[in-house]
């Protein structure tokens, strides 16, 4: 009889270190594989997440199902009841994972109907016992998302909020059902044991389907401890205080954090050490606010939360961020500017182009403009893109919708606030004595033969910015700087890969300036500071300024340098900044980008702009002049080649390191066009014919992919350029 007591009891545990780790592991995997492929570039399948979430519930189901069927203990039922209802909440919440993470708010407001929709069905009553434990320790859960985390928009934080609350309600109706009332006659801490464990293990595939990609691993971590604490707040069986602890426990990731920023792109201390860091300090608050709510009474918990609310106020505004940081839309007109029979002068070219797409914006944009205007709407409108930013609001994008003369709503992201940003790469080698990678392009012969350093040319940077202090740069500044993210009025770089792409290419044209627009915030872009920067490089203008009014393409840049592109996860799709590029060609600027780092697989020049056959694309080799495995590559490009592994350049602070990249081949190209105006100052401008001698002056190179780009020659492009009629 006694070895019989514990066999239901054991099966039960079983069950629950089961569910714990078929849900834990297969999230994780998950969210794993998608940010690889995310990396890749590869497409995680739409019904991807809720197939795992499917899969989880099943996999829950086949041994939660039987067990609560065969358990005859009726509180051990019970548990297992529970646990079966967790399980189907999984597969049920999962569904609303299907919306792309740009939607996340609508998918937390899909989440939170189901959840009220579950509620309804377990037809329980909650009443209001429990409040103020419910609130100290929910209050102390949500802490550290203050400090760690930033609000979005009214519009995702009400999603968040919405669906936490929606949360909190079906998970008090369910603990007051299958837990507290079958517990209800037990000693207190039994319940708290018992009930705690149970609400912990519950609370795991829950906090899994609740959140969005990435959020529901932060819930994950932050719910199931939460479990003891709301056993010790259920003092009768129709308690709400655990629903209202769950609650405020979930809206720290469900509002704190975006999870399209959740992502292994933007570096291991950016935004997921820090959610990680909150999440871990939340789990610590939720065990530790047992103690609370064990030992406590009410006036103790009425202080400790009136304490807990102060605190929460003053970490907001002394070391948070306080206000909403929410996501915008790139909203893009249908028409665009004839740019026809513009001058043959390359300055008078320039100033035309300039002037017509000014004109042509101010026309289009003018009735939206009034409106939002007159709504008060803060709005950003671009002249290179026929194109308006404005706040992502669900109201204003179903007015546009309504607008004849709008083309496309895109999603531009913005990244929301952290703590402290990852310091920038620092370079401990010294400056390369003779680099492999220009002689690997006959740089130095080009320039002791033929005399060209590259002098009287402009090179635009967009990027991360440029460190204008360092002894590689600061002689060569052309005296023009935007940035559009942090607004600093000098030469700045916060990441590191725009001052080691800027280098590259002065290293190849000394003589050249260079002019800088920062369009990447810790390694994300939007297509509003994608075309900032673009606009930026064909008619500069003050850091305060105007760029449809103070505009001076007089000292526009000759050259830009690319090493970036936009993809999907940025808001672009492929056609959002080709009429910038076709513009840009127009004017006479040559514009280089990288063709990216998705190879070795075919068909990997993906992103814009390096799809367009506007650009000149450009792919990485390494010292044996092999096509690095990281090159994308396939039919339609790259156009050429040049060094992109292992390439030492400046960093920021002083130093210099080694890079590997497309992005670090592409400004070998940038440093090559500089040298062939220089040489033939009647080439400048043609950009048609400036392409086809880099491709014809080029060495071949064996690639698997049916086409054939030749490593870029310095020598022979510079000749053929000044040989040029």
């Amino acid at each position: 009889m006694t070895a019989r007591r514990w066999i239901e009891p054991t099966a039960l545990s079983l069950t629950g270190a089961w569910i714990c780790g078929v849900v834990v592991l297969s999230q994780s995997v998950a969210w794993l594989v998608q940010q690889t492929l995310l990396v890749d570039e590869l497409g995680w399948p739409r019904f991807g997440d809720p197939l795992v979430c499917l899969g989880g519930g099943v996999a829950i189901g086949v041994v939660v199902g039987p067990a609560a069927l065969a358990i005859r203990h009726p509180v051990l039922r019970s548990v297992a009841r529970c646990w079966a209802v967790a399980a189907l909440a999984l597969v049920v919440l999962g569904v609303a994972r299907a919306l792309p993470l740009p939607w996340s708010p609508v998918a937390l407001l899909v989440v939170a109907g189901l959840l009220l929709l579950a509620f309804a069905l377990l037809r329980v009553r909650v009443a209001g016992g429990g409040l103020l434990g419910g609130t100290a320790a929910g209050l102390a859960i949500l802490l550290p998302w203050w400090f760690a985390g930033a609000l979005g928009s009214w519009w995702e934080t009400l999603a968040a909020l919405a669906a936490a609350a929606a949360l909190g309600l079906f998970t008090a109706a369910l603990f007051a059902r299958f837990l507290w009332r079958p517990l209800a006659g037990a000693p207190r801490w039994m319940r708290i044991l018992l009930g705690g464990l149970a609400a912990a293990v519950a609370l795991v595939p829950i906090a899994a389907g609740a959140g969005p990609a990435g959020i529901q691993l932060l819930l994950l971590a932050v719910l199931p401890p939460a479990g003891f604490a709301a056993a010790a707040i259920a003092d009768r069986p129709s308690s709400a205080g655990p629903g209202l602890l769950v609650a405020l426990a979930a809206a720290g990731p469900l509002a704190f954090v975006d999870p399209e920023q959740l992502t292994l792109i933007l570096g291991l201390h950016d935004v997921d050490y820090w959610a990680l860091i909150a999440a871990l300090l939340s789990a610590l608050a939720g065990l530790l606010s047992l103690g609370l709510v064990w030992l406590g009474g009410r006036r103790v918990l009425a202080g400790a939360a009136a304490l807990l609310a102060v605190t929460t106020g003053t970490v907001w505004i002394s070391l948070g961020h306080p206000g909403l940081y929410g996501d915008r839309i790139f909203v893009i007109l249908k028409s665009q500017p004839d740019l026809g029979n513009l001058p043959t002068g390359i300055a008078a070219r320039r100033a035309e182009v300039y002037h017509r797409l000014v004109a042509e914006a101010d026309r289009a944009q003018r009735p939206i403009r009034a409106q939002l205007r007159s709504w008060h709407v803060h709005y950003t409108p671009y002249y290179l893109v026929n194109a308006i930013e404005l706040p992502d609001d669900p109201v204003l994008r179903g007015w546009l919708a309504t607008r004849p003369e709008v083309d496309r709503v895109l999603h531009s992201p913005r990244l929301r606030p952290i703590p402290a940003p990852e310091p920038p790469m620092r370079g401990s080698l010294p400056a390369p004595v003779r680099p492999w990678n220009l002689e690997a392009i006959r740089v130095p012969e080009a320039r002791s033969a033929l005399g060209v350093d590259g002098s009287g040319i402009v090179i635009g940077e967009s990027d991360s910015g440029v460190d204008g202090t360092h002894p590689a740069l600061r002689g060569s500044y052309g005296g023009r700087w935007l940035d559009p993210w942090n607004h600093t009025r000098t030469p700045t770089d916060v990441g590191g890969h725009g001052t080691h792409t800027t280098a590259i290419a002065m290293s190849v044209a000394p003589g050249a300036r260079w002019i800088g627009c920062v369009n990447l915030a810790r390694n994300l872009g939007n297509p509003g500071a994608y075309v900032t920067c673009l606009q930026f490089m064909l008619a500069p203008y003050p850091q305060s300024g105007d760029p449809l009014r103070d505009g001076d393409p007089a000292h526009a840049a000759d050259v830009l340098n690319n090493s970036w592109g936009c993809p999907d996860l940025e808001g672009c799709d492929r056609g959002t900044l080709l009429p910038a590029i076709r513009s840009l060609r127009a004017a006479g600027i040559f514009a280089v980008v990288s063709a990216g780092n998705s190879g070795p697989r075919c068909g990997s020049i993906e992103d814009p702009p390096a799809i367009y056959p506007e650009v000149l694309s450009v792919g990485a080799v390494d010292r044996a002049n092999r096509i690095a495995e990281f090159s994308s590559r396939g039919s339609a490009g790259p156009d050429v080649l040049a060094p992109g592994v292992d390439v030492v350049s400046a960093l920021p602070g002083g130093g210099y390191g080694p890079l590997d990249g497309t992005s670090m081949a592409a400004p070998h190209v940038t440093g090559v066009v500089a040298l062939m105006w220089q040489a033939n100052p009647r080439l400048a401008g043609d950009v048609a014919r400036t392409e086809s001698i880099l491709r014809d002056t080029a060495r071949p190179i064996p690639s698997s992919c049916g086409h054939a780009a030749g490593l870029v020659d310095a020598l022979a492009a510079v000749t053929a350029a000044r040989a040029a009629r």
